[in-house]
């Protein structure tokens, strides 16, 4: 598997053929957005940062999207997705929380989650995280310390911090125990590779 960061909390992660697409950002938003073709979109807030599932077709290549809690099964991968909350930009939004099985790996992504207080129909979702994304700054999700202690407590192998800046992300890492961490291109990863980390951070570079 090959994880790759798109800036704010878009990501591309690729096993084989098969590539999702997480968070993309619309070509409306005022942000850069980076447009590739993925079998799967999934969309976590309904705002131009993080809905441009436009972006995640190329060609022949049209992803199905998934913007909301259910359960579903593509291409053999299975999504569980829950109901949450964020204050994103300054106004409450619903948001989704996706937990993703692929390649016998479990992926969580907290989207722009903004409570750590999440349903207990959430929290049962969560399970064996093997890889988690969490937002880490930005107005209406998680600050550092809120961010590192609800990571932790879902008890992943890796955790990938995500909507940061220079500031905020020295806070998180500082959080971790883990100052001075370098970010890297990307991760490349195998389910071997997992065992004996606990809460291991990992920082992705924008490409």
């Amino acid at each position: 598997m090959v994880i790759t960061y798109q800036g704010v909390q878009s990501f591309k992660v690729q096993f084989g053929d098969t590539v999702l697409a997480f968070d993309p950002v619309s070509k409306d938003s005022k942000l850069k957005s980076s447009s590739f073709g993925a079998d799967i979109a999934l969309i976590s807030l309904n705002h131009p940062d993080m809905n441009g599932a436009e972006q995640a077709s190329r060609g022949e290549r049209q992803a199905f999207v998934i913007s909301g809690p259910g359960e579903y099964e593509v291409g053999g991968v299975f999504v569980k997705a829950s109901n949450s909350v964020s204050n994103y930009g300054g106004s409450e939004h619903i948001n989704t929380i996706y937990n993703v099985n692929l390649e016998n790996m479990n992926l969580c992504f907290l989207g722009a989650l903004g409570d750590a207080n999440i349903s207990a129909d959430a929290k049962s979702s969560i399970e064996n995280v093997d890889i988690l994304f969490v937002p880490i700054s930005g107005e209406g999700v998680l600050n550092p310390t809120e961010a590192y202690k609800f990571a932790v407590s879902l008890e992943p192998s890796i955790i990938i911090p995500m909507n940061y800046d220079d500031k905020s992300l020295k806070a998180f890492l500082k959080e971790g125990g883990a100052d001075g961490t370098k970010a890297i291109d990307k991760l490349t990863i195998k389910k071997k590779d997992l065992e004996g980390k606990e809460s291991e951070i990992v920082v992705l570079d924008s490409q």
